[in-house]
């Protein structure tokens, strides 16, 4: 069983930066892909990023590339999602998710374990 807390969301106005980070309680974390769903009101929830057991591959969602980065460091079981130049459509609540062996993938369904979200808020 793998437990995931979110952490890092707020308001920030429009251009503005965010961090979050999700931690993970599991001794093999090592061995789990990572990754940031959203959801806003009234929408599906969507792929935001992604980051693989090893490290060695990112997928970033088309709507936030070159704005978001994704980063883990397994000696603190922690994935960190970097927020930049935030818009209002950017405004969801964000959820961590884990996959054992995962290669990165955008879907939903591929992911064992989740967070409860954090809710960020972006203030045109």
């Amino acid at each position: 069983q793998v437990q995931l807390v979110e952490s890092g969301g707020g308001l920030v106005q429009a251009g503005g930066s965010l961090s979050l980070s999700c931690v993970a309680s599991v001794g093999t974390f090592r061995l789990y892909t990572l990754a940031w769903f959203r959801q806003a009101l009234g929408k599906e929830r969507e792929f935001v990023a992604a980051i693989t057991y090893s490290g060695g591959f990112t997928n970033i969602a088309d709507p936030v590339k070159g704005r978001f980065t994704m980063s883990r460091d397994n000696a603190k079981n922690t994935v960190t999602l970097q927020m930049n130049n935030l818009k209002p459509e950017d405004t969801a609540v964000y959820y961590c998710a884990a996959d054992r062996l995962g290669g990165g993938r955008g879907s939903s369904s591929t992911y064992e374990y989740w967070g409860q979200g954090t809710q960020v808020t972006v203030s045109s």
